[in-house]
């Protein structure tokens, strides 16, 4: 009787390996058979790269440069001569002034007639918008050949258009938005129907 039992309990204990062995293989079959996790993706983490061009219908915007004038436009940096005899004073702001430079070249096969481009807003890196000095008091300080809206020729040089901003002393991340309208037409441009995107700005 002695005998039977212990050949019973051996019987159970190897039954018992048996099944544990099997749990085992059973367990690594399928977790072999799972599919991997995907590998991050390059790049997920690394922060976008700057835009210095881009194209809109034909016309390729190219920044050119963008210059911190500090708080004060001086009579004596008038770089406009037609206003040099007029009675001018210092042109002064509690934030900073930045003087920026954008290309448009035209990299179609027929002339982009005036009017269908231009530069616009300043944005900063939290949304903030600062729109274009304009006018009589700041004129004297913008090139004479700033040709903002131009007529365009295929393959010419870029043609530079020059603007002034009036931007927040804090504002950092600066981006200038640059605008055309849509198939290049000045007659879209002017109803609002227009293809614009940000180019980053390099602030000397």
């Amino acid at each position: 009787m002695n005998k039977q039992t212990g050949q019973a309990s051996r019987l159970l204990l190897v039954l018992a390996i048996v099944v544990l062995v099997a749990v085992i293989i059973t367990f690594l079959i399928m977790k072999m058979a799972q599919r991997p996790p995907a590998p991050p993706v390059p790049g997920d983490d690394t922060p976008p790269q700057p835009i210095y061009e881009a194209t809109l219908g034909d016309i390729r915007f190219v920044f050119q440069s963008a210059i911190n004038r500090g708080n004060v436009l001086r009579v004596s940096e008038i770089v406009n001569k037609q206003y040099s005899s007029y009675n001018l004073k210092n042109f002064t702001t509690g934030e900073k002034l930045i003087m920026v430079t954008i290309g448009a070249q035209n990299k179609g096969r027929e002339n982009i007639e005036r009017g269908a481009w231009d530069i616009e807003n300043i944005v900063d890196s939290e949304g903030r918008n600062f729109v274009a000095l304009s006018g009589y008091t700041i004129a004297p300080w913008l090139p004479a050949n700033t040709l903002c809206g131009e007529l365009l020729k295929p393959a010419f040089d870029p043609t530079p258009c020059t603007k002034i901003y009036e931007v927040a002393k804090e504002s950092t991340g600066l981006k200038i938005r640059v605008v055309t309208g849509v198939n290049n037409s000045p007659t879209n441009m002017s109803s609002d129907k227009i293809d614009t995107t940000l180019l980053d700005l390099i602030v000397n």
